[in-house]
């Protein structure tokens, strides 16, 4: 893409909304961990794979002192600051991403537009295979609000069956928004 920085090192962020932690990773070494708040039930941080693509300083207001800007459909999410910080840890926000002001202005020199950012819904460690290809060469999807397995294995040219075999899915019918599926 062209006018867009891409970084060489690895970095990725991965965001649980369960844990309300955001990790930044430069390959499968974890450089830090910070607490975030994420959205309230209402209005749901979506889960899936994105990448930053904007970043401003001093925004002001609600949006604390940086904003980094999401490729999430649909909507104007971000990862960003607070002037309420007495939030952090907790499910209250319109979808995005909050941040102490002190910590996102240190992971924002870190973090290039084009940066990969993962969120899940699941709780357990952080997924360290990253948000892109795992190690073993498999393409994983995260389940978005409204998918059926269905709709992915069309999406993706491959057969139903061919789909519920290689995730093993006993209840194929119970998949829900933030599961991660291997795409054979």
């Amino acid at each position: 893409m062209a006018g867009q920085q891409f970084r060489q090192d690895g970095t990725y962020l991965t965001i649980n909304t369960v844990t309300r932690k955001l990790h930044h990773y430069r390959g499968k070494r974890l450089v830090k961990e910070y607490p975030v708040a994420v959205g309230k039930p209402s209005t749901p941080t979506p889960p899936g794979n994105y990448r930053i693509k904007n970043k401003i300083v001093n925004p002001g207001g609600i949006l604390g002192t940086r904003w980094m800007g999401l490729t999430i459909p649909g909507g104007n999410y971000g990862i960003h600051g607070t002037n309420n910080p007495s939030s952090i840890g907790h499910a209250v926000s319109l979808g995005c991403i909050r941040m102490h002001n002190r910590d996102i202005e240190g992971l924002f020199p870190q973090v290039a537009i084009g940066t990969p950012v993962h969120i899940s819904g699941r709780a357990g460690p952080p997924d360290l295979s990253g948000p892109a290809v795992p190690a073993d060469g498999l393409r994983t999807y995260t389940i978005q609000p409204g998918d059926t397995l269905w709709k992915i294995a069309r999406r993706f040219n491959v057969s139903l069956e061919e789909l519920i075999a290689a995730n093993k899915l006993a209840y194929p019918d119970r998949v829900y928004p933030g599961q991660v599926i291997v795409i054979p």
